[in-house]
């Protein structure tokens, strides 16, 4: 795989993936040096000036009044130190992966002032596998500044990393590594840590995830209206560019497209109208298909923007402050998102009592096969049941749950790593409802009298069975329910199908 090349601009959600959970490299543009060298030069030239500057000359915070004495390089270590107020389970490796390199990404725009080796020695950090053991409690969205304290504490030699899979302290992580301690330049811890790169570099793998998950949902769906007989003409696209609504003429596009026979005719639908979970999959698919991708859009603008406090503006030769470094929009798309997941996830489990209900259009009670007191399918609807109930919690907005700190200096933030948080949270309880749906509408299918599939609706009913047997009595169906969500989230779920088929380029 070729290396990632940084250049100030372009990175994508799919850029932040392939970095955290593939080990993709990175390299650095001989521009971005360039521009590094040429920002701290101004940052020097403002400082010799006597001009305030904000976490290299003066405290920060409430302490924005004091002047800062003495070497300014060791304030900025002892900025580092002061400000490791994270607690915690520590966040995942694949998160700190995408961290690292979300801030190299935003640092390479050149608007930090930070020294240029203090960047490439982040970037090889990266390289290396050098991780910091950050905790994930302490940001409030107004910048992850306490959280992002472990990686500049890292660089320096302090603190604890993950390296190889094994946890120790950082000064031994780099030296195994054959990377050496960094020294900080004024303002480079600043440089560092005030950033909002754990939500941007967590929400990028959150839109990764819930872009798999939607097609993975738009699969379950279309089996689902092969399994109970849906009527397909909700998928005419006449209708849809009736009411153009947000990603509806995609999301029925993608079932259309499932569904499709070639030339076999569509079999005659059951019923004129189908439950709303069925006939308003367009809908409801396409308002998630919206809400993913403007979090990747408010997630992509904060990978290649220059979002530090104090600004360096290399063109005007000018040191400002700023308030770039505020999530509001990117908390906002994060709250949609997960009401979105929980929209789709409502209606997956709707559709899963559909299935398994009394008996839908000539199906048999439960879809059990052998009738009688089996239970078949229907214990599994309490389950369903209670994973929508802790999706719809987490669906609860948090980013207006904050209170004044820093003695109100600090008196408004976004909880913007809370919003990624309990939307990745999401998507995992979502995928176990895509499971059910999918085990239910193979099991439908399964049962329906002399009838054939469509080509990608039975290599999705063949990809289910090659994990899950078909019921023909009684079993515990909650292990084969996780045998399918772990495919469906560890990347076994294998189904042939074309690229298109999945929406991933139209979401």
């Amino acid at each position: 795989m070729s290396a990632l090349v940084l250049t100030g601009a372009g990175v994508s959600t799919a850029d932040v993936a392939a970095v955290a959970r593939e080990a993709r490299k990175v390299e650095v543009a001989p521009d971005v040096i360039g521009r590094l060298e040429r920002a701290r030069k101004v940052l020097d030239q403002a400082a010799a000036s006597g001009q305030p500057i904000y976490g290299l000359n003066t405290g920060l915070g409430a302490n924005l009044g004091t002047t800062v004495e003495g070497d300014a390089s060791v304030f900025q270590r002892q900025l580092l130190e002061g400000r490791s107020g994270a607690v915690g389970e520590a966040l995942s490796v694949e998160s700190v992966r995408a961290t690292m390199f979300a801030r190299a990404a935003m640092l390479s725009t050149g608007g930090s002032g930070l020294s240029p080796a203090v960047f490439v020695a982040l970037v090889d950090a990266l390289n290396a596998s050098v991780h910091p053991v950050m905790p994930s409690l302490g940001s409030i969205g107004a910048g992850d500044l306490v959280l992002m304290t472990a990686l500049a504490r890292l660089l320096t030699g302090e603190g604890e990393a993950d390296y190889q899979g094994r946890r120790m302290p950082a000064a031994k992580a780099l030296m195994m590594a054959r990377l050496v301690p960094i020294s900080l330049a004024p303002k480079d811890g600043l440089s560092l840590i005030n950033a909002s790169a754990v939500s941007a570099g967590s929400g990028a793998l959150v839109v990764t995830d819930a872009l798999s998950a939607l097609a993975q949902q738009h699969q379950a769906g279309a089996l689902t209206m092969e399994g109970i007989g849906a009527n397909r003409t909700i998928l005419d696209p006449r209708l849809h560019m009736a009411r153009p609504a947000a990603g509806q003429q995609e999301a029925a596009k993608a079932l259309h497209d499932l569904l499709a026979r070639d030339e076999a005719p569509a079999p005659a639908p059951t019923t004129l109208q189908d439950p709303l979970s069925i006939r308003c999959m367009p809908s409801i698919h396409g308002a998630l298909i919206e809400a993913i991708g403007q979090a990747r859009q408010a997630v992509e603008i904060e990978l290649n923007a220059a979002a530090d406090n104090p600004l360096v503006l290399s063109d005007d030769d000018l040191v400002l402050s700023t308030g770039n470094f505020h999530t509001a929009a990117l908390s906002l798309v994060f709250e949609t998102l997960g009401l979105a997941i929980a929209q789709c996830a409502a209606a997956s489990a709707a559709r899963f009592i559909q299935l398994t209900g009394s008996g839908r259009n000539g199906l048999p009670k439960y879809l059990s096969p052998v009738g009688g007191a089996s239970a078949g399918f229907v214990p599994l609807q309490k389950t369903a049941t209670s994973i929508l109930a802790a999706i719809r919690h987490r669906a609860n907005p948090v980013m207006l749950d904050f209170l004044p700190v820093s003695e109100g200096v600090e008196d408004h933030a976004t909880q913007t790593p809370l919003t990624v948080a309990k939307c990745a949270g999401m998507i995992a309880l979502w995928r176990r409802l895509i499971a059910f749906e999918l085990m239910a509408a193979a099991q439908a299918i399964d049962l329906r009298d002399r009838f054939t599939p469509a080509p990608r609706t039975a290599a999705v009913h063949t990809a289910i069975r090659a994990l899950v047997p078909a019921l023909k009595e009684d079993r515990p169906l909650g292990i084969d329910a996780e045998a399918l969500y772990a495919a469906l989230a560890g990347g076994g779920w294998q189904v042939n199908l074309r690229p298109a088929d999945l929406v991933q380029e139209q979401a």
